[in-house]
């Protein structure tokens, strides 16, 4: 796998002030669980291998458990994620699959029952920033890591 291209190098003053409104979003107080299984699952639904391996590195070095991120990608039919996070995911699935799948009034409902209105709009940023870094990520062919066994 190569590259396509250094889209940060192509177009350096718009990707920091990417970068900058991802920051923002970072500190907007969500925590970092829900927010490490949003862009995680977001990432399996766009099919982006950079972003799912940086996000399972993120989460591991932050103390989610391998089980945990094993199953994000069936998260809803595992008992290890907690009632906000469901929703999270919910969410995010939702936001993520727009076409035939979008929000209905119902998972708003369900949404706002773990989260309040600010929280919903962070979190709602969150997964638009994600699949925008999938977008990025997959139309540039960015390459994640290798193994350290494989570097060696």
């Amino acid at each position: 796998m190569e590259p396509r291209m250094n889209y940060w190098g192509a177009a350096p003053s718009l990707m920091q002030a990417h970068l900058a409104l991802n920051t923002a979003i970072e500190e907007s107080g969500l925590e970092k669980s829900v927010m490490h299984l949003v862009k995680l699952r977001a990432s399996q639904l766009n099919g982006c291998a950079f972003c799912v391996d940086m996000h399972t590195r993120e989460a591991r070095k932050d103390g989610d458990s391998e089980q945990r991120l094993y199953l994000t990608s069936a998260w809803d039919d595992s008992f290890l994620f907690t009632a906000r996070e469901r929703a999270a995911l919910a969410w995010t699935e939702s936001l993520t699959r727009l076409g035939d799948n979008r929000p209905t009034d119902a998972l708003f409902a369900a949404t706002k029952e773990h989260f309040d209105e600010a929280e919903i709009v962070k979190l709602t940023a969150l997964i638009g920033m994600i699949n925008t870094w999938n977008r990025l990520s997959i139309a540039f062919r960015a390459v994640h890591e290798a193994p350290a066994e494989a570097a060696a």
